[in-house]
């Protein structure tokens, strides 16, 4: 019972955070209020004050939670796994959870990537999404170093290259052009990092 209780609060939180990017995509941030997510969310104002304070903590939270996710499926990989395989593993069976549909395999859709580029501008929210930032890449470093017995530089040196990663995969997603899968992206990047972030070579 405890089991369905957890699943059924991580299900509501995630459907709040859903509505609330989508409806700041659609609308503008500050267009949507948080009447507004709790319904969209089909759930009370005062259950959505039970999962977030703001509407901007409620966008922060699919950042804060799929790196969650990550951490935690790192630190379930095989022992023997070298870290960044281990890593790349975890983010490809977290990663890209519940994500929308207009946003992993394929390029984002026009309509969608300009809201979230705007949405992005929004200072309330960049500061919520500093702070979320700031949470999940210690709890990322704690799980680099669960997983290789190392304290201090290294695993929050690690922490950093990810969490930096992502920041630039997002960043990019948001204004290649022509337009980019962020799955494909994200996956070049992990590329990238476990090579050690080679030299480019020049164009022939």
């Amino acid at each position: 019972m405890d089991g369905l209780r957890e699943q059924k609060k991580r299900e509501t939180r995630i459907a709040l955070s859903w509505a609330a990017i989508r409806l700041t995509v659609e609308r503008g941030y500050q267009n949507v209020r948080v009447e507004d997510i709790a319904a969209e969310a089909g759930v009370s104002l005062r259950t959505f004050r039970n999962y977030f304070s703001n509407k901007a903590e409620a966008i922060a939270a699919r950042q804060v939670d799929r790196i969650t996710r990550i951490a935690d499926g790192l630190r379930a990989r095989p022992a023997d796994e070298p870290l960044w395989v281990a890593i790349r593993a975890a983010v490809e069976e977290n990663y890209l959870l519940g994500q929308p549909e207009q946003g992993t395999a394929l390029p984002p859709d026009d309509q969608w990537l300009a809201g979230v580029r705007l949405m992005g501008t929004e200072p309330a929210l960049r500061g919520e999404l500093a702070k979320a930032h700031a949470q999940v890449q210690e709890d990322f470093a704690k799980a680099v170093a669960d997983r290789t017995g190392s304290t201090g530089l290294y695993p929050r040196l690690v922490a950093a290259a990810f969490s930096a990663a992502v920041a630039t995969v997002s960043e990019e997603w948001q204004r290649a052009d022509p337009p980019r899968p962020l799955a494909e992206l994200l996956h070049e990047a992990l590329d990238l990092l476990t090579a050690g972030l080679p030299e480019p070579r020049p164009p022939a």
